[in-house]
Parts: structure tokens; C-alpha cells; sequence
């Protein structure tokens, strides 16, 4: 089978889905600036003319693919929606690699999309606000039901305590760097909720 044969079998039905695996793997090891729309054409693959009818600009896919680890479960924020989880372990997952034994370790994609679209004017930008500030009303939401007297501080704290150390995480390259902001976020909590007698 010839490489041309190869690429357009790869080509076809589940283009967008093929698009959005190859900028997400392509974004990850190399960011989202340096990783050109051609690039990902090729790395899907797809011709230019498809992978353009499903996404107009790169801003387009940028949007789509945080949209997409939004819905994944591989972001930091998604254990915070987990039903199966009691309040306070939802809290403190915060602090788990969300996807473990990942290689390169990577911190919270939408600080890192918006510290590569600088400008807070920005659909990605603008996006990846939206999400961290979702991720802090979660956390007050579960500070709240957990009995919190000043749940939006607690919140806040907690949540910079997450960033911090996904952030560290990642520029160090160990992926259970959490364990140390763990140890300070149960401290927060114990202070911060009442006492059970």
C-alpha cells in the first residue's frame, strides 16, 4: 500500500474527530501557537479542504478542542462533577494527575491556551476564563454544601492551590507534584468546615 493510498483511506467519515485527536496530541507536545493548520491537516489526516470545512480559523479549533478536554474527564475541574465522590474527595482530586501516567505531564490546558492568547479580549482567551471561573463556582458550590461559613474565599484558595501545583506539575515534569498542595488544601479544609462532634 502506497503512503498516498494509506492517507486517503485515512480520510473520509470521522474527519472531525480525527482533527480534533491529532491537534490535541499536537498541542500537547508542542503548543498551540507553534503548531501550524497544515500540520494538523497532515497529522490527522485530511486534506486542507476538510479539515477548513469543519473548522474555519485556528481560533475555531482551538475553541473546539478545549471544549472537547472540557468534556473528557482529562481536565483538572472534571472530578468536581463526579456524583459518585463525596464533596470533600471531589475537592481534593483537585489535586490528582487527571490523567494518570501521562507523558509529557502537562498543567491545566486553559492556562496554558490563555497564556498563549495573551489577549483577554480573545475567543480562546475569553474561553479559557470561562472555565476557570466555572471551576471556582464548582469548588464553592462543594464548600457550600460541606458547611463552609465563607465558601467563595475557600473556593478561591483551594482552586489557586490546583492551578499552582498543575502548573509546577508540568515545568518540572512530575505528574504527582499535587501531593504537596493536597497536604495544604486539607489543612484549608480542616480549618474552614465544622467540626463533627
Amino acid at each position: 500500500m502506497t503512503a498516498t493510498t494509506a492517507a486517503s483511506q485515512g480520510r473520509g467519515r470521522g474527519g472531525r474527530e480525527r482533527i480534533l485527536a491529532a491537534s490535541a496530541r499536537l498541542f500537547a507536545t508542542q503548543g498551540i501557537n507553534a503548531t501550524g493548520m497544515e500540520q494538523v491537516a497532515e497529522e490527522a489526516p485530511v486534506s486542507k479542504r476538510t479539515l477548513y470545512a469543519h473548522f474555519r480559523t485556528k481560533n475555531d479549533l482551538v475553541i473546539a478542542h478545549l471544549k472537547e478536554l472540557a468534556s473528557s474527564g482529562a481536565t483538572l475541574e472534571s472530578v468536581l462533577t463526579r456524583e459518585d465522590i463525596p464533596p470533600r474527595e471531589r475537592i481534593l482530586g483537585l489535586f490528582d494527575q487527571p490523567v494518570p501516567d501521562a507523558a509529557p505531564v502537562r498543567g491545566c490546558p486553559f492556562i496554558d491556551a490563555a497564556a498563549e492568547f495573551p489577549d483577554p479580549e480573545s475567543a480562546v482567551h475569553s474561553y479559557a476564563r470561562e472555565q476557570k471561573l466555572r471551576m471556582v463556582r464548582l469548588v464553592t458550590a462543594l464548600v457550600t454544601e460541606l458547611g463552609c461559613r465563607e465558601p467563595a474565599a475557600l473556593a478561591e484558595q483551594l482552586v489557586t492551590l490546583a492551578d499552582g501545583a498543575a502548573s509546577r506539575a508540568m515545568v518540572l515534569g512530575e505528574a504527582d507534584y499535587g501531593r504537596h498542595a493536597r497536604a495544604a488544601a486539607e489543612i484549608l479544609l480542616a480549618h474552614a468546615l465544622p467540626t463533627t462532634t
